[in-house]
């Protein structure tokens, strides 16, 4: 199965930006549709973003609509998340993840070790 690893994480003052990245293993990269999602402490676990096999469709929650873009490079097996304006309520662990086609809510792959991101005031 596969093995994501996602990295780009840190601490960043209100109004800064980061770039996320996921790692993935194997030879199918370019079949997955990929998704990330975030979880604050104490909170569950909530869908960020996604975006189709060729990286020609994407999807965000209105939370983090217009401030963060993903994208992937299929030929690096990566999948990316490009996050502006950031403020203190995106401090969170973020994870990426393979989804099902027919709802992007449905992970179908192990959760990585996530990557923190913290947002300071």
């Amino acid at each position: 199965q596969v093995q994501l690893v996602e990295s780009g994480g840190g601490l960043v003052q209100a109004g800064g930006s980061l770039r996320l990245s996921c790692a993935a293993s194997g030879r199918t990269f370019g079949a997955y549709r990929m998704a990330w999602f975030r979880q604050a402490p104490g909170k569950e676990r909530e869908f960020v973003a996604r975006v189709t096999q060729s990286g020609a469709s994407v999807a965000y929650a209105d939370s983090v609509k217009g401030r963060f873009t993903i994208s992937r490079d299929n030929a690096k097996n990566t999948v990316y998340l490009q996050m502006n304006s950031l403020k203190p309520e995106d401090t969170a662990v973020y994870y990426c993840a393979v989804v099902s086609d027919r709802n992007s809510s449905v992970v179908q792959s192990p959760w990585g070790q996530g990557t923190q991101v913290t947002v300071s005031s």
